[in-house]
Protein backbone atom coordinates (compact mmCIF):
# COMPACT_ATOMS: atom_id res chain seq x y z
CA UNK A 1 0.00 0.00 0.00
CA UNK A 2 1.50 3.36 -1.04
CA UNK A 3 1.68 6.50 1.08
CA UNK A 4 -1.30 8.13 -0.67
CA UNK A 5 -3.55 5.13 0.00
CA UNK A 6 -2.47 4.98 3.63
CA UNK A 7 -3.13 8.69 3.98
CA UNK A 8 -6.62 8.38 2.50
CA UNK A 9 -7.43 5.45 4.77
CA UNK A 10 -6.17 7.31 7.83
CA UNK A 11 -8.20 10.37 6.86
CA UNK A 12 -11.39 8.29 6.66
CA UNK A 13 -10.70 6.72 10.05
CA UNK A 14 -10.10 10.15 11.59
CA UNK A 15 -13.32 11.43 10.05
CA UNK A 16 -15.27 8.51 11.48
CA UNK A 17 -13.96 8.94 15.01
CA UNK A 18 -14.27 12.74 15.01
CA UNK A 19 -17.60 13.63 16.60
CA UNK A 20 -19.48 16.57 15.17
CA UNK A 21 -21.98 18.65 17.12
CA UNK A 22 -24.96 16.49 16.11
CA UNK A 23 -23.16 13.33 17.28
CA UNK A 24 -22.34 14.93 20.63
CA UNK A 25 -25.97 15.99 21.04
CA UNK A 26 -27.06 12.45 20.20
CA UNK A 27 -24.88 11.05 22.99
CA UNK A 28 -26.19 13.70 25.40
CA UNK A 29 -29.80 12.81 24.47
CA UNK A 30 -29.16 9.14 25.19
CA UNK A 31 -27.40 9.92 28.47
CA UNK A 32 -30.34 12.13 29.47
CA UNK A 33 -32.69 9.19 28.86
CA UNK A 34 -30.48 6.86 30.91
CA UNK A 35 -30.40 9.30 33.84
CA UNK A 36 -34.19 9.78 33.77
CA UNK A 37 -34.70 6.01 33.57
CA UNK A 38 -32.52 5.42 36.64
CA UNK A 39 -33.94 8.32 38.67
CA UNK A 40 -37.54 7.32 37.92
CA UNK A 41 -36.74 3.63 38.46
CA UNK A 42 -38.11 2.74 35.04
CA UNK A 43 -38.05 -0.70 33.50
CA UNK A 44 -37.78 -1.50 29.80
CA UNK A 45 -41.45 -0.77 29.17
CA UNK A 46 -41.05 3.01 29.44
CA UNK A 47 -37.70 3.04 27.64
CA UNK A 48 -39.10 1.17 24.64
CA UNK A 49 -41.73 3.89 24.20
CA UNK A 50 -38.97 6.53 24.15
CA UNK A 51 -37.01 4.79 21.42
CA UNK A 52 -40.16 4.21 19.39
CA UNK A 53 -40.75 7.95 19.62
CA UNK A 54 -37.16 8.67 18.56
CA UNK A 55 -37.62 6.38 15.56
CA UNK A 56 -40.76 8.28 14.51
CA UNK A 57 -38.87 11.59 14.82
CA UNK A 58 -36.11 10.27 12.54
CA UNK A 59 -38.69 9.30 9.93
CA UNK A 60 -40.43 12.69 10.13
CA UNK A 61 -37.25 14.65 9.53
CA UNK A 62 -36.12 12.29 6.79
CA UNK A 63 -39.39 12.86 4.93
CA UNK A 64 -38.91 16.62 5.27
CA UNK A 65 -35.36 16.25 4.01
CA UNK A 66 -36.55 14.48 0.86
CA UNK A 67 -39.07 17.23 0.16
CA UNK A 68 -36.50 19.99 0.75
CA UNK A 69 -34.01 18.69 -1.84
CA UNK A 70 -33.25 21.17 -4.62
CA UNK A 71 -31.11 18.87 -6.73
CA UNK A 72 -30.71 15.12 -6.37
CA UNK A 73 -29.57 12.01 -8.17
CA UNK A 74 -31.79 9.01 -8.95
CA UNK A 75 -28.94 6.71 -9.94
CA UNK A 76 -29.87 3.13 -9.06
CA UNK A 77 -33.48 4.07 -8.23
CA UNK A 78 -36.04 2.08 -10.21
CA UNK A 79 -39.84 1.96 -10.20
CA UNK A 80 -41.51 -1.05 -11.85
CA UNK A 81 -38.01 -2.06 -12.92
CA UNK A 82 -37.64 1.21 -14.84
CA UNK A 83 -35.18 4.04 -14.05
CA UNK A 84 -36.73 7.33 -12.91
CA UNK A 85 -35.80 10.91 -13.66
CA UNK A 86 -34.84 13.43 -10.93
CA UNK A 87 -38.04 15.45 -11.24
CA UNK A 88 -40.24 17.19 -8.68
CA UNK A 89 -42.87 14.48 -9.24
CA UNK A 90 -40.32 11.79 -8.43
CA UNK A 91 -39.38 13.69 -5.29
CA UNK A 92 -43.00 13.85 -4.08
CA UNK A 93 -43.56 10.17 -4.91
CA UNK A 94 -40.42 9.20 -3.00
CA UNK A 95 -41.52 11.19 0.05
CA UNK A 96 -45.04 9.71 -0.08
CA UNK A 97 -43.77 6.15 -0.46
CA UNK A 98 -41.32 6.59 2.39
CA UNK A 99 -43.97 8.12 4.67
CA UNK A 100 -46.47 5.31 3.98
CA UNK A 101 -43.98 2.45 4.28
CA UNK A 102 -42.14 3.84 7.29
CA UNK A 103 -45.40 4.91 8.92
CA UNK A 104 -46.99 1.46 8.51
CA UNK A 105 -43.85 -0.14 9.93
CA UNK A 106 -44.13 2.02 13.05
CA UNK A 107 -47.90 1.60 13.36
CA UNK A 108 -47.29 -2.14 13.73
CA UNK A 109 -44.69 -1.46 16.42
CA UNK A 110 -47.10 0.91 18.15
CA UNK A 111 -49.72 -1.82 18.29
CA UNK A 112 -47.18 -4.25 19.75
CA UNK A 113 -46.03 -1.78 22.39
CA UNK A 114 -49.55 -0.72 23.31
CA UNK A 115 -50.73 -4.30 23.77
CA UNK A 116 -47.68 -5.34 25.77
CA UNK A 117 -46.75 -2.12 27.60
CA UNK A 118 -49.66 0.28 27.19
CA UNK A 119 -50.26 0.87 30.90
CA UNK A 120 -48.42 4.08 31.80
CA UNK A 121 -48.90 6.51 34.67
CA UNK A 122 -49.24 10.23 33.98
CA UNK A 123 -45.79 10.89 35.45
CA UNK A 124 -44.21 8.21 33.29
CA UNK A 125 -45.97 9.59 30.21
CA UNK A 126 -44.63 13.09 30.90
CA UNK A 127 -41.12 11.70 31.37
CA UNK A 128 -41.36 9.76 28.10
CA UNK A 129 -42.55 12.84 26.20
CA UNK A 130 -39.71 14.94 27.66
CA UNK A 131 -37.11 12.37 26.57
CA UNK A 132 -38.63 12.11 23.09
CA UNK A 133 -38.60 15.92 22.93
CA UNK A 134 -34.88 15.94 23.74
CA UNK A 135 -34.25 13.48 20.90
CA UNK A 136 -36.46 15.66 18.71
CA UNK A 137 -34.21 18.67 19.31
CA UNK A 138 -31.16 16.57 18.48
CA UNK A 139 -32.60 15.27 15.21
CA UNK A 140 -33.88 18.73 14.27
CA UNK A 141 -30.32 20.02 14.60
CA UNK A 142 -29.02 17.08 12.54
CA UNK A 143 -31.71 17.73 9.91
CA UNK A 144 -30.56 21.31 9.40
CA UNK A 145 -26.92 20.19 9.19
CA UNK A 146 -27.84 17.60 6.55
CA UNK A 147 -29.97 20.13 4.68
CA UNK A 148 -27.08 22.60 4.45
CA UNK A 149 -24.89 19.82 3.02
CA UNK A 150 -27.64 18.73 0.60
CA UNK A 151 -27.94 22.24 -0.82
CA UNK A 152 -24.22 22.30 -1.55
CA UNK A 153 -24.24 18.90 -3.25
CA UNK A 154 -26.43 16.51 -5.21
CA UNK A 155 -27.37 13.59 -2.93
CA UNK A 156 -28.88 10.32 -4.08
CA UNK A 157 -32.56 10.25 -3.14
CA UNK A 158 -32.54 6.45 -2.88
CA UNK A 159 -29.78 6.57 -0.27
CA UNK A 160 -31.69 9.14 1.75
CA UNK A 161 -34.81 6.96 1.66
CA UNK A 162 -32.96 3.82 2.72
CA UNK A 163 -30.71 5.02 5.52
CA UNK A 164 -33.34 5.58 8.25
CA UNK A 165 -34.12 1.86 8.20
CA UNK A 166 -30.51 1.04 9.04
CA UNK A 167 -30.33 4.05 11.34
CA UNK A 168 -33.10 2.73 13.61
CA UNK A 169 -31.75 -0.82 13.92
CA UNK A 170 -30.38 -0.19 17.46
CA UNK A 171 -33.74 1.20 18.60
CA UNK A 172 -35.76 -1.70 17.24
CA UNK A 173 -33.34 -4.24 18.67
CA UNK A 174 -33.93 -2.48 21.99
CA UNK A 175 -37.70 -2.80 21.49
CA UNK A 176 -37.51 -6.48 20.52
CA UNK A 177 -34.98 -7.72 23.06
CA UNK A 178 -36.03 -5.27 25.74
CA UNK A 179 -39.36 -7.04 26.05
CA UNK A 180 -37.54 -10.04 27.55
CA UNK A 181 -36.27 -7.82 30.38
CA UNK A 182 -39.30 -5.55 30.73
CA UNK A 183 -40.03 -6.66 34.27
CA UNK A 184 -36.52 -7.51 35.40
CA UNK A 185 -36.28 -4.42 37.61
CA UNK A 186 -32.49 -4.48 37.45
CA UNK A 187 -31.07 -0.95 37.15
CA UNK A 188 -27.57 -2.23 36.31
CA UNK A 189 -28.91 -4.35 33.45
CA UNK A 190 -30.96 -1.42 32.22
CA UNK A 191 -27.96 0.92 32.17
CA UNK A 192 -25.80 -1.69 30.42
CA UNK A 193 -28.44 -2.31 27.77
CA UNK A 194 -29.04 1.40 27.15
CA UNK A 195 -25.29 2.05 27.08
CA UNK A 196 -24.88 -0.51 24.32
CA UNK A 197 -27.83 1.04 22.49
CA UNK A 198 -26.17 4.48 22.77
CA UNK A 199 -22.94 3.11 21.29
CA UNK A 200 -24.78 1.43 18.41
CA UNK A 201 -26.83 4.59 17.85
CA UNK A 202 -23.66 6.67 17.63
CA UNK A 203 -21.95 4.25 15.23
CA UNK A 204 -24.95 4.27 12.87
CA UNK A 205 -25.09 8.07 13.07
CA UNK A 206 -21.43 8.30 12.05
CA UNK A 207 -21.87 5.76 9.23
CA UNK A 208 -24.88 7.67 7.90
CA UNK A 209 -23.11 11.02 7.89
CA UNK A 210 -19.97 9.56 6.30
CA UNK A 211 -22.10 7.94 3.59
CA UNK A 212 -23.88 11.25 2.97
CA UNK A 213 -20.54 12.98 2.43
CA UNK A 214 -19.09 10.27 0.20
CA UNK A 215 -22.08 9.47 -2.04
CA UNK A 216 -23.22 13.02 -2.65
CA UNK A 217 -21.99 14.64 -5.86
CA UNK A 218 -21.51 18.38 -6.52
CA UNK A 219 -24.65 20.10 -7.85
CA UNK A 220 -24.92 20.74 -11.56
CA UNK A 221 -24.55 24.52 -12.07
CA UNK A 222 -26.44 24.26 -15.36
CA UNK A 223 -29.57 22.75 -13.73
Amino acid sequence: MDACSRGLRTSRHNTFFRLDASAVLLVVSNLFTIVIAVVEDWNFSEVMWIYWGQSVVIGYYNCRRILCLKQFSTEGVRVNDQPVEPTRATQRQAASFFALHYGFFHAVYFGFLYCEHGSLSRIDLIGILVCVGVFGLNHRFSFHRNLERDLRRKPNIGTIMAFPYARIVPMHLTILFGSFFAFAGNAGLLVLFLGLKTLADLIMHQVEHMENRQTASPPNPES
